[in-house]
């Protein structure tokens, strides 16, 4: 880091930005309700004005142009705190740019009485 000077700049990486700048100062948003396995898609209907978004918000989207991507999937992609991704998601979510849908359910598992009268079928063979 340099100290010559109140700059915040490390050579290697140029300009940190802290987290807190990325989302305003906010900790919390529509996107904190976003489960880590939730899957993210983009509105295709609705246009964007990348010029109005961030970088880390056009990051995203980028993103989830390509597919479905959960938000952890997305927190790693872009190499953010979830924390801050969420807030991101919120505003993308609350702007109607993106989708977030819960999880797909897993079928219930079959009953024990039809796992024993497969094994017991089996046993007969």
């Amino acid at each position: 880091m340099r100290r010559d000077g109140p700059q915040w700049l490390d050579d290697e990486a140029g300009p940190i930005v802290r987290p807190y700048a990325l989302t305003m100062g906010r900790t919390r948003s529509s996107g904190d309700e976003f489960d880590l396995i939730a899957m993210v898609t983009v509105n295709p209907s609705k246009a964007v004005d990348e010029s109005l978004l961030g970088p880390e918000q056009v990051r995203i989207l980028a993103f989830a142009r390509q597919g479905a991507i959960s938000v952890a999937d997305i927190a790693s992609d872009v190499d953010l705190p979830l924390g801050v991704v969420r807030v991101l998601l919120g505003d993308l979510h609350d702007q109607g740019l993106i989708s977030v849908r819960p999880p797909a359910q897993v079928a219930p598992l079959p009953s024990a009485r039809i796992l024993k009268e497969v094994i017991n079928g089996l046993r007969a063979l």
